[in-house]
């Protein structure tokens, strides 16, 4: 059995990855923006599923949700950095609060919560973490300039 922190477990690959993992008997902390979307789940699984409400773009409640997550599961052993989304239009179209929004979420989000969990998985000196991308860092796709 495994202890898994992910974010972004409301829908996509973190609700998918979720709902296999405490399938096969892993334990999940998961974190969403409205924690509603998971109470199916929570009343399924129970105690192997911890759950905090978290919006990467709030940068300062990120790191107190890791340690949130690390006290009540005990330790963690993979960390997965999922929580994203796709900002879809031309790029003149794209206000500046939504490339802000944007890179808080899929980029400086993704930085601050690295920046938290690595002092726990430095202190046991075990861990994984996992960041989710797509094939937009590879290839651009019409109507997504910002996003890739």
């Amino acid at each position: 059995m495994k202890t898994w922190f992910i974010t972004g477990i409301s829908s996509g690959f973190g609700r998918l990855m979720t709902e296999k993992l405490l399938a096969t008997g892993d334990r999940v902390a998961g974190t969403l923006r409205d924690l509603s979307a998971a109470d199916d789940l929570k009343a399924q699984y129970g105690d192997r599923l911890w759950l905090a409400a978290l919006d990467l773009t709030h940068t300062g409640e990120i790191r107190p949700t890791a340690d949130a997550a690390w006290a009540a599961m005990g330790h963690i052993d993979v960390v997965v950095s999922n929580a994203g989304y796709g900002l879809l239009g031309a790029a003149e179209e794209v206000t500046d609060e939504q490339v802000h929004h944007q890179i808080d979420t899929n980029l400086i989000g993704s930085i601050q919560l690295v920046h938290s969990v690595l002092p726990h998985m430095r202190e046991r000196s075990h861990g994984r973490i996992l960041q989710v991308s797509n094939l937009g860092g590879q290839v651009t796709i019409p109507g997504s300039s910002l996003y890739t």
